[in-house]
């Protein structure tokens, strides 16, 4: 995996970056006017925003740690594996909670809240199962690369989505 770590190394700390500025930018609109329909759609659009980076951020630092051995390399196969499947159950729920935040979603909060996401997690999982076997093992590292950039890439439309609707649905009028 040497041959990968300045990947990684960047794509962590950009995962780690936006993590932050995903929290100061939610502290600078916790001090506008609050919709009550507004706590259950936090929890199907801002907190998935999270587990995405986060979940790049230990993608990250999995895949740089030294593996010695036949048995650490099994070790942080299974653990990728356990991430996209966790993942995939996780986003497959979040999709269901879609359809009863309070908002009726469009094609774009499907896609980018659901289809990637799903996909972006199958293919984690899917690649490291390839590379457990060993039979696609350079396959399986460039699926979890790929599967890295589709949830860092998700995360930030994700985030920029999330900043633009509190911004602008926020400071309308209440009805």
């Amino acid at each position: 995996m040497n041959d990968w770590q300045n990947f990684y190394v960047i794509a962590g700390s950009a995962a780690g970056a936006l993590i932050g500025l995903q929290f100061v930018v939610l502290t600078l609109l916790s001090s506008l006017p609050r919709k009550v329909s507004m706590a259950q759609g936090a929890a199907v659009y801002s907190t998935p925003t999270i587990v995405h980076f986060t979940t790049v951020l230990l993608l990250s630092a999995v895949m740089v740690m030294p593996a010695r051995g036949l048995a650490a390399y099994h070790t942080i196969t299974a653990l990728i594996v356990f991430a996209g499947l966790a993942g995939f159950a996780y986003s497959l729920r979040n999709a269901r909670r879609m359809r009863h935040a309070g908002y009726r979603p469009q094609f774009e909060d499907w896609l980018f809240y659901a289809i990637l996401p799903l996909a972006a997690y199958a293919l984690l999982a899917a690649s490291a199962l390839a590379e457990f076997s060993g039979q696609l093992a350079e396959s399986g590292a460039y699926g979890v690369a790929l599967a890295t950039i589709l949830l860092l890439v998700t995360g930030i439309h994700n985030a920029w989505d999330t900043v633009t609707y509190h911004v602008f649905d926020r400071n309308e009028p209440p009805h």
